[in-house]
C-alpha cells in the first residue's frame, strides 16, 4: 500500500493506494477489489511489448503491432517493429547512391558497382595528373595541403626585389665656342707664320 496527495490538497485528505496484481497499476485502496476484477476480467498483457490491451482487441493488437510481415522489397518475413529498420538499413534490395557516381541501384549490386566505379579516373587540376576515384578524396587532401605548403615556403624563401629606378637622364655637354675659336686663330696663325717663312726661304734662294 501507499499514501498519495492531490497536489495542493489538504495533506489529512491523503489517498491510499495499492498497487493492482494484473497490471500494476496504483488504484485507491477503497476500489482495489473492484478494480482488480475488472482488470482480470477485461484486460490482457501483451507478451511482446508488455502493454495492457483488451482481451477483445489483443487480436487486432498483435497483427497491428507485432504479427510477422513480408518486406515489399526482398520478402523476407520479419516483425512488424523491425520493417522500418530492415527497409532503410538492412534490406538487400534497398536503393541505395554509389559514392562515385550518385547512380541508384540495389544494395546487393553496391559492392561490385564501386569496384569497376572507383577505378575510374578523373584529372587532378591541382598536380596535373589522373588519379582513381577511390582515391580521390585522400589525394585531393594530401595534394592540397602539399601545395599549399609549398607556396607558403615559396612565399617565405622569396626575397622581395628591390626597386629598380632608371638612372637620371645625362645633359649633353655645352660647346665651349671659346675654346673652339682660340684653337681655330692659333692654327691660322701657324699657318701664316709658315708661309712667311717660305716666302723668305724662297727670295733668298732666288737672289742666289
Amino acid at each position: 500500500m501507499a499514501a498519495a496527495a492531490d497536489a495542493g490538497s489538504d495533506p489529512a485528505a491523503a489517498v491510499v493506494t495499492s498497487t493492482c496484481s494484473h497490471c500494476q497499476r496504483e488504484i485507491p485502496s477503497s476500489n482495489i477489489d473492484l478494480h482488480s476484477v475488472h482488470c482480470a476480467r477485461n484486460l490482457q498483457k501483451c507478451e511482446h511489448c508488455g502493454e495492457m490491451v483488451a482481451r477483445k482487441l489483443m487480436e487486432e493488437h498483435y497483427d497491428e503491432y507485432h504479427a510477422p510481415v513480408n518486406c515489399s522489397l526482398c520478402k523476407e518475413t520479419l516483425q512488424r517493429e523491425m520493417l522500418d529498420l530492415h527497409k532503410s538499413k538492412q534490406c538487400t534490395q534497398r536503393m541505395v547512391a554509389c559514392e562515385y557516381c550518385e547512380y541508384e541501384l540495389p544494395a546487393i549490386d553496391l559492392h561490385e558497382h564501386q569496384d569497376v566505379c572507383g577505378n575510374r579516373t578523373e584529372f587532378c587540376q591541382t598536380c596535373k595528373k589522373y588519379v582513381r576515384l577511390r582515391e580521390w578524396i585522400g589525394h585531393e587532401m594530401q595534394c592540397h595541403v602539399n601545395s599549399n605548403a609549398s607556396a607558403e615556403s615559396s612565399s617565405a624563401r622569396t626575397i622581395p626585389e628591390r626597386e629598380v629606378r632608371p638612372p637620371p637622364p645625362v645633359r649633353p655637354a655645352r660647346p665651349v665656342q671659346g675654346a673652339q675659336n682660340k684653337r681655330l686663330l692659333f692654327t691660322i696663325a701657324v699657318t701664316g707664320i709658315a708661309v712667311m717663312i717660305g716666302s723668305i726661304l724662297f727670295q733668298r734662294e732666288e737672289s742666289f
